[in-house]
């Protein structure tokens, strides 16, 4: 106790011992019901056991106080030790996640929820672990619980349903995405994941719907270009879909509409020729696709013309696009090579042979070609240039059935495709007469 604490009771002493000398004097107090009793005391004795009874009540107050702040104060510092113990665990499971030791990881991570029973970071770490593990059944058992602790948390959300795909459960998968979308609407990483599902599922018209919401919530001006792309390829795809279950006017419908927004857009042209047909319009679909080529001069194009119109019976027709084409440009190597192999196909041979040996290659091997010259050269009677020719085809090890190429990515196919099936890209299919795309 300081001085002046002293000091000061010191004179409250004296203070209360010269009250008392002077004030001698009794007085009454009555207790009231239920004692009913009268006392005589003195007025020192009353004074001081009433400072006596507030001292105390004081007293009580103040320790009340401090033991509250002092109970509250440790478990402060009680939770700051636990957390530094949780987050030391928390760093150590994730170094050991990107070293690939799942183990110690799992030994950290049960640590933590033995502090801290309700982390959901923990939850959802060691479910990961069971998911790589391919064990599926305690990974969700610890999403769940993630989720019974915060059922609006995204990372929650997205990790139960990354489990669901994985498990083929599409139904629920889309669910959970619809749950993550009610929360945030413009999270485009569901909405990406819940096209690929569609996609998978093959429902265009919900599709092209999720994609016009894609196409809004875009940011930059390249990722809204590149979705505007997606949105034509999905409004193509929902026509060919129409179309292989012949719901011929859904069919023409949306690839029209596709060729209003994109007019080069070749697999819708096919597709409008391909309802023509279906629709008996023979005369029209020839003429759509003369039309298309006059515009884009696709190969594509003019190798489906030359099917049709040799099964209508007009190779003459035929005859005449080729060579209008190649009076247009006469250097174009590709409608020469289709030409004579026109004229092979027709038996033409000495028609065939000129027009395919005047073919400038630009120092280009076309094995296709070679195939060709030496099937006629054989038919001739030129055994020599024949197999000259024919070793040339062997030597560059390609068949004679022209591939196709995706001018994207390189990807080479047997078939035709409106889509490309490496790259996911619409309409990028051309011939790979060269041989330039990987195999």
């Amino acid at each position: 106790m300081g001085k002046t604490s002293i000091f000061i009771f010191v004179l409250f002493v004296l203070a209360l011992s010269m009250f008392a000398l002077v004030n001698t004097e009794n007085t009454t107090i009555k207790v009231p019901y239920p004692f009913n009793n009268v006392y005589e005391t003195p007025k020192f004795a009353l004074i001081f056991f009433s400072i006596v009874i507030g001292a105390f009540i004081t007293l009580v107050f103040f320790a009340i106080r401090d033991t509250k702040k002092f109970i509250n104060n440790w478990q402060v510092q009680k939770r700051q030790k636990q957390d530094i113990k949780v987050q030391e665990l928390y760093s150590k499971a994730l170094n050991s996640i990107l070293a690939h030791n799942e183990d110690a990881a799992r030994e950290s991570l049960e640590g933590i929820l033995a502090e801290e029973p309700d982390h959901v970071g923990a939850l959802l770490r060691l479910g990961d672990i069971y998911a790589s593990e391919d064990d599926y059944k305690n990974a969700n058992t610890y999403y769940q619980k993630a989720r019974i602790i915060n059922s609006r948390n995204l990372e929650t959300l997205f990790a139960i349903e990354n489990l669901m795909e994985k498990t083929g459960r599409w139904s629920e998968a889309l669910k959970y995405l619809d749950d993550i979308l009610e929360i945030d609407d413009t999270n485009l990483t569901a909405m990406y994941r819940k096209r690929s599902i569609l996609e998978k599922q093959s429902r265009w018209d919900d599709l092209v719907y999720l994609q016009k919401t894609i196409l809004k919530h875009e940011h930059t001006e390249k990722d809204r270009k590149r979705e505007h792309q997606n949105l034509v390829g999905y409004k193509y795809e929902y026509g060919r879909y129409s179309l292989e279950n012949n719901q011929l006017e859904k069919a023409k419908k949306a690839f029209k509409t596709v060729l209003r927004i994109e007019r080069d857009f070749i697999p819708a042209t096919l597709g409008i020729a391909e309802v023509m047909l279906r629709e008996g319009e023979s005369e029209e679909a020839v003429n759509l696709l003369e039309n298309a080529y006059e515009t884009t001069s696709s190969k594509i194009i003019l190798a489906r013309l030359e099917d049709l119109l040799i099964n209508l019976g007009e190779p003459s027709r035929l005859i005449s696009v080729y060579k209008n084409s190649i009076s247009k440009n006469p250097n174009d190597p590709v409608t020469k090579f289709f030409l004579g192999k026109l004229f092979y196909r027709l038996e033409m041979v000495d028609d065939a042979l000129d027009t395919l040996s005047g073919i400038d290659t630009g120092g280009l091997l076309y094995p296709e070609l070679h195939q060709l010259l030496g099937n006629l050269y054989m038919r001739r009677n030129q055994p020599e240039k024949a197999v000259s020719e024919f070793k040339k085809a062997v030597d560059i090890k390609m068949s004679l059935r022209l591939p196709y190429c995706c001018n994207n990515c390189g990807y080479s196919s047997p078939e035709w495709s409106g889509r490309c099936m490496s790259c996911r890209q619409w309409s990028t299919f051309q011939f790979n007469l060269d041989g330039t795309c990987r195999a």
